[in-house]
């Protein structure tokens, strides 16, 4: 079940093909662990758009991609998307199975998205610049 936003309300997103096949995967092992987070990636992954080619990449959030967004009132904050095993968040590489990840993945530079924390609590972030 998708704890996030109903889809139709959710920003436009797009996925490059490149990660697209792990992404899916990683979510269905996920899901078959029983974690929420794997259904919320594989919702995402089922309303987003495959992209091809790096150009487009380059405007969304991606797997390595480098965010700044803001939530609330707090000071932006730049991290880096990565897959489980690359995940460190004292050098903010934010892992693509956390609630914040998966609500990163695939968002343009001004999208906002709303997501909830683990502990239950909504928040809504936007995102202020997408890097390589």
């Amino acid at each position: 079940m998708n704890r996030n936003t109903p889809t139709s309300s959710k920003p436009v997103i797009a996925i490059r093909e490149a990660d697209y096949g792990r992404l899916t995967a990683l979510a269905q092992v996920t899901i078959d662990k029983d974690l929420a987070v794997g259904d919320e990636l594989m919702a995402e992954l089922e309303r987003a758009t495959v992209i091809v080619g790096e150009v487009a990449a380059c405007r969304t959030i991606q797997m390595g991609s480098t965010t700044t967004y803001k939530t609330g009132t707090s000071e932006p904050r730049t991290v880096t998307l990565v897959y489980p095993g690359e995940a460190d968040i004292e050098a903010n590489r934010i892992s693509v199975l956390t609630p914040i990840g998966v609500a990163l993945l695939g968002l343009s530079k001004g999208q906002s998205i709303s997501w909830i924390a683990r502990d239950g609590t909504t928040h809504t972030l936007k995102v202020v610049s997408v890097g390589k």
